[in-house]
């Protein structure tokens, strides 16, 4: 019986007298299709980079999401999912919408929460002062909705950005972030005039973002952070549509918590080997997500 294409590719792998360079090279050749694989269609960490979803998600957090669950079972209302951008101009190209999809990095990838699905229907209004959502007539209860105010700080020269705020706390003993005064003047500078928004107000910034009425389509969802104030989703750019941007994955288990901006939290710890631990989140390690 003649030998498979995959048996003779194995014999071949493990052919003896291999120099070193060859095999760490044809290892190579391997694994980082399995990885991209296993990470693409399988398991993926994400890691937070914007206060949309605090307090459930911080800044510097990492996640594992499942992405196996995508190809059998649509997102279910109440679940933090990762998806691509809605209004990113993808190609019609199949190969070239694949390419985009699942590998190009001008693709962002957001991370909210599934507030209504398919055939629901979704209202923003203004109760009291306050937003509030309705969901098929019935008025949402969202426990889930950050509780603390957010303050503009400097992130990097030049950029700023909201981060969680708990105004019972001293700058030392702060939650969530770690904060100087120097850093909370500069955002007051910065922002001229809203340095700090509170939760349970409208969060419009001129528009009425916090007002729509919505009958979702047989593929559209409603997604929103849980940081109303400082999140980006469906109230700008109306419902996500399964149709042109990919479902990723639910996101399942929070690995770990440190309080930095860098990618890589290896960098930071380099740079600041001594502050670097004080700023990691430990009783946020390891915790299933809801």
């Amino acid at each position: 019986m003649k030998d498979s294409i995959i048996h003779r590719i194995i014999r071949w792998y493990k052919r003896p007298n291999k120099s070193y360079v060859a095999d760490a090279v044809e290892s190579l050749i391997v694994i980082i299709p399995v990885v991209f694989l296993i990470k693409t269609f399988v398991f993926g960490l994400y890691q937070v980079p914007t206060c949309s979803m605090e307090t459930t998600m911080l800044v510097g957090e990492r996640f594992l999401a499942d992405k196996v669950t995508p190809f059998f079972s649509a997102p279910k209302r109440g679940e933090i999912v990762s998806f691509n951008v809605p209004t990113y101009p993808y190609s019609s190209n199949k190969l070239v919408n694949l390419y985009q999809q699942y590998v190009s990095w001008d693709v962002v990838n957001y991370t909210k929460r599934v507030i209504a699905v398919p055939g629901d229907h979704i209202q923003g209004k203004i109760e009291d002062g306050k937003p509030v959502v309705y969901l098929n007539g019935e008025k949402l209860d969202e426990p889930y909705l950050n509780k603390y105010p957010i303050i503009y700080v400097p992130i990097k020269e030049n950029e700023f950005t909201y981060r969680s705020y708990d105004p019972s706390k001293s700058l030392q003993d702060q939650p969530f972030y770690d904060f100087t005064p120097l850093e909370i003047a500069r955002g007051k500078t910065y922002a001229r005039q809203r340095s700090i928004l509170y939760p349970g107000t409208p969060a419009g910034h001129g528009r009425d973002i916090d007002i729509y009425d919505v009958h979702l389509g047989e593929t559209e969802y409603w997604m929103m952070g849980d940081n109303r104030q400082g999140s980006s989703d469906c109230r700008d750019w109306g419902p996500w549509d399964t149709k042109k941007a990919l479902f990723h994955g639910r996101i399942i288990f929070r690995i770990w918590s440190v309080d930095s901006n860098e990618s890589w939290w290896i960098v930071d710890l380099f740079w600041h080997p001594i502050n670097f631990w004080k700023r990691v989140r430990w009783s946020r390690f390891f915790q299933v997500m809801h």
